[in-house]
């Protein structure tokens, strides 16, 4: 019998794990909370942010292009 833990994908993610995950700064996550960037699930007075919103904003974020 197998004794492999189950890895079960988070669906929400605090503005720290968020922050960890798009390896930006605690602050600029909640900046972009702020402005309506990204947005989120408020729950008492937890804050979280689905990962389908992440992907979202990551795919929309416009590709860097350089000149030389």
């Amino acid at each position: 019998m197998s004794t492999a833990a189950r890895v079960i994908e988070p669906l929400l993610y605090t503005p720290e794990e968020a922050a960890e995950a798009l390896r930006l700064g605690r602050s600029t996550v909640y900046e972009l909370m702020a402005e309506g960037a990204l947005a989120y699930v408020k729950q008492g007075r937890c804050r979280r942010i689905k990962v389908a919103v992440l992907k979202a904003f990551v795919a929309d974020l416009p590709a860097e292009t350089t000149t030389h």
